[in-house]
């Protein structure tokens, strides 16, 4: 019988992202030949623990976001996968969030919600918080709207003060113009913009609409008002960077470039749950949309929910969002179809089924115009297994 490979995970389980890492590993491990696994007790940028420098395993997968941590791992020369944004090892495989897509969702969640003004609030001391207001402020102004950035200091400087953070974000917050929409870099984050906002007295969401990302279940479900968060695909990247773990120990080659796993969607709770929409008329148009576009809802239908011709409908509905009714229709649908394949093990037909599509051969067309792909092939690259 062949030894059985022992593997260190140098991986936090304090956040909901770091856990949904461990869960796509075992998922592989499950899937594939057994690992002998060490998961110590580890907070995010701990020290390295003692029994890594005389360890004799074989791999280890790691977020390696403190030069403790890098020096600690390149001293054992093992095989190794990062799955941290901070690149502190170069030159080993790195498994990270897309956060251009992350970054393009947020922007995109808002503005379908009409708001032109939109802010984003960082962190930076953490590449990804840095990556995505970059991506957030170019896809903000590239839609003609208008961008407005607070960076703290990084929770993790010396100098960080609660306190003082927390009045440098309300005075922020009194200064944008509203109503506002705020993407904040990471759950956390929000539910301090979040806090600001109650101590203020602004109305979240109808002044101040807020985001975050991660999806944390006890964060967004604890904030008042509940937050809502973009979903990111962390079960994914834990099962992808044990794939590439175990091609490395296997003697097998591995791409060098990074792999961005892209997010899966935006759970919208109360805190973004508005339309900033100064036409009513519009703004019951797309409710109703959103509400029954998997339901197989046409144009025809939204025509009975609102008291407009056709021509009138689209004009306003084109300049108040910038896509026609038909468009929303079909971007609701898709996302809702982006998420099953990705979530669940559902067929083609089903999917079809639930999402308001006549079959499943309509369905690849329509995928396939909107996406460049078929769906299964959308599904084997994103989905969780």
């Amino acid at each position: 019988m062949p030894r059985r490979r022992s593997v260190a995970l140098l991986v936090e389980t304090s956040n909901s992202y770091a856990r949904g890492i461990l869960a796509g590993i075992t998922a592989y491990i499950t899937h594939h030949e057994g690992w002998s696994v060490f998961l110590p007790e580890q907070e995010r940028g701990g020290a390295p623990p003692k029994w890594l420098e005389n360890w004799k395993g074989d791999g280890i997968i790691a977020r390696i976001e403190t030069d403790a941590i890098a020096e600690a791992i390149d001293r054992v020369g093992l095989p190794v996968v990062d799955v941290s944004a901070a690149r502190l090892v170069p030159g080993i495989p790195w498994v990270e969030t897309n956060d251009k897509a992350i970054a393009t969702m947020a922007a995109d969640h808002l503005m379908e919600r009409g708001f032109q003004n939109l802010a984003f609030c960082g962190d930076p001391g953490f590449n990804w918080s840095i990556w995505r207001g970059t991506y957030f402020a170019e896809r903000v102004r590239e839609a003609g709207c208008n961008f407005f950035a607070h960076d703290s200091v990084s929770r993790n400087d010396p100098r960080y003060s609660w306190s003082d953070e927390q009045q440098e974000l309300m005075q922020w917050i009194r200064e944008l113009p509203r109503p506002v929409g705020i993407f904040a870099c990471y759950d956390i984050k929000a539910r301090t913009v979040l806090d600001a906002c109650r101590e203020l007295d602004v109305a979240v969401p109808e002044e101040v609409a807020v985001l975050g990302v991660d999806d944390d279940q006890l964060l967004c479900g604890l904030a008042v008002p509940r937050l809502s968060s973009i979903r990111c695909n962390s079960y994914r990247a834990g099962f992808i960077a044990a794939q590439l773990l175990d091609q490395i120990m296997s003697g097998q080659p591995v791409p060098d470039d990074p792999v961005l796993i892209d997010p899966i969607e935006t759970s919208t709770r109360q805190s973004t749950d508005t339309l900033a929409i100064n036409d009513p008329d519009i703004a019951q148009a797309v409710r109703f949309i959103r509400e029954n576009a998997v339901g197989g809802i046409n144009v025809s239908d939204v025509l009975r929910e609102v008291p407009l011709s056709r021509r009138i409908l689209e004009h306003r509905f084109q300049k108040c969002l910038g896509r026609s009714p038909h468009q929303e229709i079909v971007r609701v649908k898709m996302a809702r179809v982006k998420c099953l394949l990705i979530e669940t093990e559902l067929t083609i037909a089903e999917i079809a089924g639930r999402c308001g599509f006549q079959n499943e051969e309509y369905l690849s067309v329509a995928f396939k115009k909107e996406f460049g792909q078929p769906p299964s092939r959308f599904r084997r690259e994103h989905g969780q297994t």
